[in-house]
């Protein structure tokens, strides 16, 4: 076959639909206005009062590891416990700076700050919203529209881009990939298929669930090629040959130079940049026999992530099952047929595994409301036809009216209440009242940060992070002597604080219950003792 005739071949076929009025009806400027008012509303979501709710267990581990690196320079990722190291180079990015231009105390005063560091997650949380937008030419304006309107909006996804964990990254980094390997197979530019092998890169450094992600997101992508030469319907596109791409070996080329930037991108991250080679790289490999003996732990049974996504996003869901029939039975459009097995298939992953905690959740509640946008959008089409447009809007309104009803309800108004699937064994918001106490009592002493506190709890993260400042706090984890002003326990040591400390000691009462005590997370509540001499 010569060049030239493949050549011809490629002109005379059909391009995908072009980003412009003739192609969906949309203007420049009325999808630039339709974005830029999604991109902002679930900007304001994500950051308003962003730290309203008070860290969760987990927030506290990831922000010790933070602060040990802000301010000792020093990361190791451990393969046994935690996630991966992404999140800690990318949050310690503002520390950094507010440290580098007003100095040690400017970088711990207004750098290492609940603000500061949920910033990155809620970054990561809208640049989501924006690669959802960006999948525009194959879903069509409606269909990003409404897909990045349903993740703007999500419960699950504002909650969980407010919180300081890993998961935010993870998904974006997944979600990037499909975009990026899209705009390369569109513009055959090799820049795109760096990016995504940089996003996959960054995704493996994010979350050792990417054993699961990986694989799931290829057997779509072989499945959705299968479904479509099983029903005959392989267009010229897909029968390309290789030489769309510049040939064999430009191909091969590029694709060697895409994976020897996703090993060093993850060498660099997991050896702390050099600074732990190669241990970290040795842990990196390792993590996953750890981890494989882990899945006992929060386990809950195989429906579980069913009825979270029931209970909290009935929307998305119900769009998403609506979307994965429409294009599986019609068989017309690649992508939400890929979609629809990709969104599908995490939710069946992740339920096989016996693990199951709501914010994995996030997974697949992006690629669900992606399908969710292909179903809005074929319902618009057909709407559009027997001009029906009121019917369209009040479809769009009914699932905005339930899912931002959700979403408030959430995020701003029962975040601590565990009766909501996304509040998982969360901090209670009296904590911060004791931790306000303890900055009263440390005012009152004239001492400020130079205050003794002795934690005898065995329970007492997220504290960690909120004494984060504090220059003499003890963590000891049992009844220990101390003569420290500030003394704080936990109900199940109640008789034994007593004992030991109640001559010297006076317990600072809550008023919120009887005994006293101040709730933690649900099963733990902590006394504040404080020293006679201090209190008086």
């Amino acid at each position: 076959m010569s060049t030239t005739s493949t050549k011809s071949r490629a002109k005379t076929k059909p391009e995908p639909a072009a980003e412009d009025a003739s192609a969906d009806g949309f203007s420049v400027l009325k999808w630039r206005i339709a974005s830029a008012s999604i991109l902002i509303t679930g900007a304001f979501l994500r950051l308003y009062d962003l730290g309203l709710v008070p860290f969760h267990h987990d927030e506290g581990v990831n922000g010790n590891f933070l602060v040990t690196l802000v301010r000792e320079g020093r990361y190791q990722y451990d393969p046994q416990n935690y996630h991966g190291p992404t999140l800690y180079f990318f949050s310690a990015v503002i520390p950094w700076i507010v440290r580098f231009f007003g100095g040690k105390s400017a970088g711990d005063a207004y750098g290492l700050t609940t603000f500061n560091i949920r910033l990155v997650t809620v970054a990561f949380g809208v640049a989501t919203i924006w690669l959802a937008l960006l999948l525009r030419k194959r879903l069509g304006a409606i269909g990003a529209l409404s897909a990045a309107g349903l993740i703007a909006i999500s419960p699950g996804a504002v909650y969980l881009s407010r919180y300081f964990i890993h998961e935010s990254l993870f998904v974006f980094f997944g979600l990037a990939i499909v975009v990026a390997a899209l705009k390369y197979y569109d513009s055959k530019n090799s820049v795109y298929l760096i990016l995504a092998a940089i996003s996959a890169a960054l995704m493996t450094a994010t979350k050792e669930t990417w054993i699961i992600n990986g694989p799931v997101l290829l057997i779509a992508l072989v499945a959705t090629s299968v479904y479509f030469r099983l029903r005959g319907s392989v267009d010229e596109r897909a029968q390309e040959t290789l030489e769309r791409f510049g040939g064999p070996v430009s191909l091969t080329t590029v694709a060697l130079v895409a994976f020897a930037v996703f090993l060093i991108v993850n060498v660099l991250f997991y050896s702390s940049f050099f600074t732990n080679y190669p241990k970290g790289v040795a842990d990196a490999l390792s993590t996953l026999k750890f981890w494989s003996h882990r899945t006992h732990e929060h386990e809950h049974p195989w429906w579980q992530y069913i009825y979270w996504l029931i209970q909290e996003e009935p929307a998305v869901l119900a769009l998403a099952v609506w979307g994965a029939a429409i294009a599986v039975w019609r068989g017309t459009n690649r992508l939400a047929v890929f979609l629809a097995l990709w969104s599908f298939g995490l939710l069946a992953a992740y339920s096989l595994v016996g693990y199951k905690t709501p914010w994995i959740s996030l997974n697949f509640i992006v690629p669900l409301a992606l399908t969710g946008g292909y179903a809005l959008e074929t319902a618009y089409q057909k709407l559009r036809e027997f001009d029906q447009p009121l019917t369209f809007a009040a479809l769009a309104a009914l699932a905005v009216a339930i899912g931002g009803y959700q979403m408030i309800s959430l995020n701003f108004i029962h975040y601590d209440d565990d009766r909501y699937a996304y509040v998982y064994a969360h901090t209670k918001r009296e904590m911060l009242t004791m931790l306000d106490q303890i900055d009263r009592i440390a005012k009152r002493m004239k001492t400020g940060d130079d205050t003794g506190v002795a934690l005898v709890s065995p329970d007492y993260w997220p504290l960690p992070w909120y004494f984060r400042n504090y220059k003499r706090v003890g963590y000891y984890q049992q009844i220990v002597p101390t003569s420290e002003p500030i003394i704080i326990g936990s109900t199940a040591q109640a008789e034994q604080l007593k004992s030991t400390f109640g001559d010297r000691y006076q317990l600072l009462s809550s008023g919120l219950n009887e005994d006293g005590s101040y709730p933690l997370r649900p099963g733990v509540d902590l006394l504040l003792y404080v020293r006679r001499d201090v209190a008086r």
